[in-house]
């Protein structure tokens, strides 16, 4: 059986992580691929889009039956994609990082990767230097990794420290990809940064309103706007991804450097 491609998508809390992730989803789904999409965000969003509403988490399932089966906590969204939420701590209680490692080792028991997939792709939350969320990278559940980021001086600064933890953990980064704002010269800005740290852009989203009609109705813009250019694009990244073998070591900028890069690109 061939080898199921496991992806982990890192990126700043609001960057579009999660519409990024189901509309890849999406894409690799309508071309017959089996995926599995596990949202790693304890906002439990990333399969919203995909279910159509929101999913019971596995933390929060596991609070009420503490040997749940596997029905409980993986369920069938558009194309039959796999979806799952690990979901996070009541807000201001433990740490959103375990959730994680709670939900990891519970889809191991459950023999959840055992299932015949092609893809799974894990969204992480990008903004806490924290255990929980590197555990795609250090248990080698994934093995490609990219960074969701737009021009944004805090997106890309979250970035540089993403890419911090991939090379202290040893890993390669397979790209950048850019979720953009609309802000002037954004795709240079990415580009540049992305050769400045030795990566690349691998896709790029535009700014688009029918993404965000798409969300008000729980449905990915694959889904709701097939023949749309939106669409397309997604379809591209997607593609772009399945193909990929180009990884490397990031080489990280300090603070310092980063702060002199940025301000080149808004004088």
């Amino acid at each position: 059986m061939p080898k199921t491609k496991k992806i982990a998508i890192y990126g700043k809390g609001g960057i579009g992580k999660s519409t990024t992730v189901a509309n890849i989803a999406a894409s690799f789904s309508k071309n017959n691929a089996k995926v599995m999409v596990i949202g790693c965000d304890p906002k439990a969003d990333t399969t919203r889009t995909l279910i159509g509403k929101r999913l019971p988490t596995i933390l929060n399932t596991i609070r009420e039956n503490k040997n749940p089966d596997i029905s409980d906590v993986i369920f069938q969204g558009f194309e039959d994609i796999l979806c799952v939420e690990s979901g996070g701590p009541e807000p201001g209680v433990g740490c959103a990082g375990r959730g994680v490692i709670v939900a990891m080792k519970l889809l191991e028991k459950l023999n959840a990767f055992d299932k015949d997939l092609d893809i799974i792709i894990y969204d992480v939350l990008g903004d806490v230097v924290c255990g929980g969320f590197a555990v795609p990278l250090k248990e080698d559940y994934a093995d490609e990794i990219f960074i969701v980021s737009s021009g944004e001086y805090m997106s890309l600064y979250a970035a540089n420290n993403i890419s911090k933890g991939i090379k202290k953990l040893k890993r390669k980064l397979s790209g950048i990809i850019c979720n953009c704002k609309g802000i002037e010269n954004e795709i240079a800005i990415v580009e540049s940064f992305a050769g400045k740290i030795g990566t690349k852009v691998i896709g790029k989203i535009e700014r688009s309103q029918l993404i965000q009609d798409s969300e008000i109705e729980a449905k990915t813009v694959v889904e709701k706007f097939p023949k749309s250019n939106e669409t397309k694009e997604y379809e591209e990244l997607a593609n772009n991804i399945l193909n990929n073998n180009s990884y490397s070591i990031p080489n990280p900028m300090d603070d310092d450097e980063f702060e002199e890069f940025f301000k080149d690109y808004v004088k």
